[in-house]
């Protein structure tokens, strides 16, 4: 049989020739070359594609295949194997095969189709001024309402998974990281937990090193490896580290300001997020729960109740959970009167007791979800409410 096909690059495929021309070094993954063809006497599909990824050393790539020329995409892909799912690293001619008469037992035609998708996993959040701190009429007295400017970054689109942290874990052992902490995770998809705000440096270094980028946090001009020193930032480097408070916040608004929360609302509920709630204390707290009732769908087993990552719809960045489920890591020190209006770039004080905490978790009442919301926390505190997820620095 003939099968033919659609051929479709990364999700956005404008996007992606947009920024491959004006951002060379942090192009959006582009898949060309497709095809796909029946192995004679077997009803195994061999598929094959070419993959340019430029910025990252690998990306994910999906499967997914159609009956009817394109209109639904539910044809079950289960058996396959080859360059696909995590780790796909970029070249020409990369091999998909699929297990078709195992997963889909049918009658093939000319309606057939297949699109093959790869994905980094970060968002572009775009530079600019906003407005940071306190909206909607609250009162919190170390965000207040000032205009601040961000240069353009990559954020990861989801918190970082236990099964991300293992992975870069696991090399780094034997390249010199020898204090990481293996962590905790309710789950592989679930965000890794008791990490500090030191153990996540590392391991942005190791896993810039495990990539081939430049390390961001070095100690006496060396790549920062072991210990708890506050180490010297490349804000230059190409590698991952974690986001400055400001970014952070540019980055949970989604591109609406004014608002409390990442989703552009002034409300919050279980639909939106997993976080503690209490509509009797906070109004706009519309869950209906009074009892400061933990999120019924993750309540389970033991403490820490965690959702899997991107269990909750994306902000207008295509950011998850940046409210609740875990609380996230950032640069700064936290200072209640750091906040300078007209600032560019802000990195937070030179020195502090404690580094900021932002985003709410699992445990948090509503309050702490809010954009706004600030926490502050020691730097070598491992609990299992604590999270991260790594930014880079986009190319000038």
């Amino acid at each position: 049989m003939t099968l033919s096909i659609n051929c479709f690059s990364s999700r956005l495929i404008a996007l992606a020739v947009i920024l491959f021309s004006l951002r060379p070094a942090h192009a959006e993954p582009i898949v060309s070359n497709l095809t796909a063809g029946q192995r004679p006497g077997t009803k195994l599909v061999d598929i094959t594609y070419d993959l340019i990824v430029t910025g990252w050393s690998s990306v994910t790539v999906s499967l997914e295949v159609s009956s009817d020329a394109g209109v639904t995409w539910t044809v079950p892909v289960f058996n396959v194997g080859g360059a696909i799912g995590a780790n796909v690293a970029p070249g020409v001619g990369k091999s998909i095969v699929w297990d078709a008469g195992t997963d889909w037992p049918r009658n093939y035609s000319s309606q057939m189709r297949f699109r093959v998708t790869a994905e980094h996993g970060f968002a572009l959040i775009p530079g600019g001024s906003f407005t940071m701190g306190r909206t909607s009429g609250d009162t919190d007295s170390d965000a207040p309402s000032v205009t601040v400017t961000v240069n353009s970054f990559f954020l990861q689109e989801k918190e970082t998974t236990k099964a991300q942290w293992d992975e870069v874990l696991a090399w780094g052992a034997s390249k010199g990281y020898t204090d990481l902490p293996t962590g905790a995770g309710k789950g592989p998809d679930h965000p890794v937990q008791t990490v500090s705000w030191f153990d996540v440096l590392k391991w942005c270094n190791a896993r810039s090193e495990r990539e081939g980028l430049t390390a961001v946090y070095t100690l006496s001009g060396a790549v920062m490896r072991t210990g708890q020193t506050i180490p010297t930032v490349n804000w230059n480097a190409n590698g991952y580290r974690l986001p400055t408070e400001a970014e952070w916040e540019k980055a949970a608004r989604g591109g609406v300001e004014g608002k409390r929360f990442s989703w552009g609302t002034d409300t919050i509920n279980h639909s939106n997020a997993n976080y503690r709630a209490n509509s009797a204390v906070y109004s706009y707290d519309t869950s209906g729960n009074t009892s400061n009732t933990y999120h019924p769908a993750y309540m389970t087993g033991s403490m820490p109740y965690t959702a899997p990552v991107g269990s909750f719809g994306a902000n207008g960045f295509g950011l998850h959970d940046m409210a609740g489920n875990i609380q996230e890591w950032c640069w700064d020190w936290y200072e209640a009167t750091s906040y300078t209006d007209g600032a560019i770039n802000p990195r937070g004080p030179a020195s502090g007791s404690n580094r900021v905490i932002r985003g709410g978790g699992w445990q948090n009442g509503a309050p702490s979800c809010r954009a706004a919301a600030r926490g502050a926390v020691s730097a070598d505190n491992r609990n299992f409410y604590f999270g991260f997820r790594p930014a880079r620095t986009l190319a000038p």
